[in-house]
């Protein structure tokens, strides 16, 4: 499995309006209505990011149990709206054991590996060996089988400094595509208005791994051209398509650099968002 495996019209150009309405109508995984438009439309869904090991799923919010585990039903209803693999996201090296438990579990379940940028002073914590830290991470990619298939998720975090300052996910970013080198994997990667230092890490290695995406974007449209231009897929979710600028940016991301994700439990269409309105006709029929 790679990142290949995805929605990959032979037709690279920019979406015009018609064409995202019927992105957003009959692709967007797991969102509402999308799966008798999936069936419909031959679509050979995967979400490359759900965060299944987070506690939501097991009824956990805040720390205290409000409902019974569901993810096995989340899973059932995921397939039947035509999903057909999913990429578990690892934050951590904890994720990482967690993250390849799930995947053994289910054919159609794979998984990261990496440690995510606001959870980079892992490398140094409690007196840490950093090499030692990513040596582990190694073993648990190299012992999955094929069940781990990107280096991540990794990456720079501005937004959230509080949790791991700039220093420290600038030394931990560059180290861990050691990981992508060591393993030919491609990358899952995490920017968040980091100021043009993202691009610029990721320009300065770009011969060291051999592709990854960016997900979870909501940049600007120079942003997305600088990604573009690196050769990165673009992965969207919910978060994606808040507002019309929003909309008008990812009308620029060609077809074939396209990944859908829906970085659950996190990053859904809400009502406010202004992706919303195209749900109400996600199972119409689409002139394309």
């Amino acid at each position: 499995l790679s990142f290949e495996v995805l929605l990959t019209p032979s037709v690279c150009v920019p979406l015009e309006t018609r064409a995202l309405r019927l992105l957003l109508g009959k692709c967007l995984l797991g969102f509402h209505r999308a799966s008798e438009a999936a069936r419909m439309s031959g679509f050979k869904l995967i979400d490359i990011g759900a965060n299944l090991t987070d506690p939501m799923f097991q009824g956990i919010y805040n720390g205290k149990q409000y409902h019974p585990a569901d993810y096995e039903l989340v899973l059932e209803r995921a397939v039947s709206a035509g999903v057909e693999r999913m990429i578990v996201t690892a934050g951590s090296l904890k994720d990482c054991g967690e993250a390849l438990a799930l995947a053994n579990q289910h054919p159609f379940l794979y998984c990261t590996a990496g440690v995510h940028p606001t959870r980079c002073s892992e490398f140094e914590e409690n007196g840490t060996d950093p090499e030692a830290h990513l040596a582990a991470i190694l073993e648990a990619i190299q012992q999955s089988g094929d069940k781990v298939v990107a280096v991540g998720e990794c990456g720079l975090d501005y937004d959230r400094l509080e949790f791991c300052p700039k220093k420290t996910q600038l030394k931990y970013f560059e180290l861990q595509l050691k990981l992508a080198e060591q393993t030919g994997l491609p990358m899952f990667l995490h920017n968040r208005n980091t100021d043009g230092d993202f691009a610029a890490v990721v320009r300065a290695n770009r011969h060291r791994f051999v592709g990854g995406v960016a997900h979870s974007f909501t940049g600007d449209l120079p942003e997305l051209l600088s990604l573009l231009e690196l050769d990165l897929y673009i992965g969207i979710n919910g978060a994606s398509l808040k507002t019309e600028e929003n909309l008008s940016v990812l009308s620029h991301i060609p077809l074939n650099r396209l990944l859908l994700e829906t970085d659950a439990p996190w990053c859904d269409i809400r009502s406010t968002h202004a992706s919303h309105r195209f749900l109400s006709s996600a199972t119409a029929p689409v002139d394309s």
